[in-house]
């Protein structure tokens, strides 16, 4: 069988790379040195023109299930990495065949959770990894889909304004099904609880647990966690007719959780004045959406809604309350977004994406102005930042560190 490339992939310089070695033979300047998370395959990243994307070294099969996989997530809008090809049909230069590649686009910003840590994981960012976790799985199952793998090792993480964002990346175990079953589900969530208190054993023997946390408590936190995001965004609520405001303050609870109700299913409680009311339809990405509609920025759902923060204030502190929202935003991007973000110096700017660079200095802004007694103003902050933070900060492309 022939040498053969399946998908869209946009690079052609693809077909150029050296198939006919196995991937751990690929000689160094095909190769980004880029962190890899735990695999069961062999997984190298390779720089083609400006883009980097990901190499797995698997089986025919379950490359191209994979691939189909990620696909639907992504026509689904889930947040998991993007497909780009199949590589099948592999010969080595001394005639045996190789296994198939999958190549998917590597995720900009993010890096495996063990790349997270900067010496012991202090236990605020370990539950700051673990609420995106339990929201990754969270929306993975509001999809229908059944990931059999759910781990730390199987995921990505992006800062997201003090949180992180949770992509998944290994999904040769998954199902899509129109609705999750009960019974899918929850053996999602049990494996999830046990290959994360694997995980969590693991870096207690290698010292990079912090001495407070206990790994079986950690993983019982997981399922907990997921549990009340979970009911909240699926159980029933009975409610007297007149007290329909509850509707609303459901609403805006699950607004405040990054999750837009696209549709409520009501009937009345046989024999009774009760409503029973259930979000019917349930999207990820509230806050991602209204920004994206106002300024055409696409950032994650944190990000988002600090940016969001920060417009309303501009709105309230230029005398615009009563002005269109979308001239406001207009306004707001070019006098004070845009700004903030082009006084990056050139050489700096592979350290943190725009959206969270103006997140950090809003912050940044904050604590000088505390510590002055008075505002500081944002053009202050943006020089102080880079002179004293962002200057001193690896690269995020390649080290996340410490949030």
């Amino acid at each position: 069988m022939p040498l053969q490339i399946t998908g869209a992939p946009s690079d052609p310089d693809l077909i150029r790379l050296p198939w006919d070695l196995p991937l751990e033979e690929w000689p160094d300047h095909y190769l980004v040195p880029l962190p890899r998370g735990i695999s069961r395959h062999v997984v190298r990243f390779v720089r083609l023109a400006d883009r980097v994307y990901a190499i797995k070294e698997i089986s025919e099969r379950y490359a191209k299930a994979e691939y189909r996989l990620l696909w639907d997530l992504s026509r689904l809008d889930a947040p998991a990495v993007e497909p780009v090809a199949v590589v099948t049909g592999r010969t080595g230069r001394d005639g045996e065949p190789l296994d198939s590649a999958l190549v998917t686009r590597h995720l900009q910003f993010s890096l495996p959770y063990r790349a997270v840590m900067s010496g012991t994981l202090r236990p605020d960012t370990l539950t700051r990894l673990l609420d995106a976790l339990a929201v990754l799985l969270v929306r993975l199952h509001l999809y229908g889909f059944y990931w059999g793998d759910c781990s730390l090792s199987n995921t990505l993480f992006r800062r997201d304004a003090g949180a992180f964002a949770a992509y998944l990346v290994d999904a040769e175990t998954g199902e899509i099904h129109p609705l999750i079953s009960e019974g899918l589900r929850r053996h999602d969530i049990d494996l999830a609880h046990t290959n994360i208190y694997g995980e969590m054993l693991d870096l207690e023997a290698g010292g990079l647990l912090h001495p407070s946390i206990d790994p079986e408590a950690i993983a019982g936190q997981v399922l907990d966690r997921y549990n009340r995001l979970w009911e909240e965004l699926t159980e029933d609520e009975i409610i007297e007719e007149v007290d329909w405001h509850r509707v609303e303050q459901r609403i805006r609870r699950l607004n405040s959780l990054g999750f837009d109700v696209a549709e409520m299913m009501v009937r009345r409680k046989a024999g009774t004045g009760r409503l029973i009311v259930r979000p019917k339809v349930v999207d990820a990405g509230h806050h991602q959406r209204r920004l994206l509609r106002l300024t055409g920025l696409d950032v994650e759902e944190n990000q988002a809604r600090r940016l969001l923060n920060d417009l309303d204030s501009f709105r309230v502190q230029s005398g615009l309350r009563h002005e269109d929202e979308a001239i406001v935003a207009h306004r707001w991007l070019a006098e004070i977004f845009q700004p903030t973000v082009a006084a990056i110096p050139a050489g700096l700017r592979g350290k943190l994406e725009p959206a969270q660079f103006f997140h950090e200095v809003l912050d940044h802004r904050w604590f000088r102005s505390e510590a002055a007694g008075g505002d500081i103003g944002l053009a202050a902050a943006v020089r102080s930042y880079i002179d004293n933070v962002l200057v001193f900060k690896p690269d995020e492309q390649a080290l996340i560190g410490e949030a």
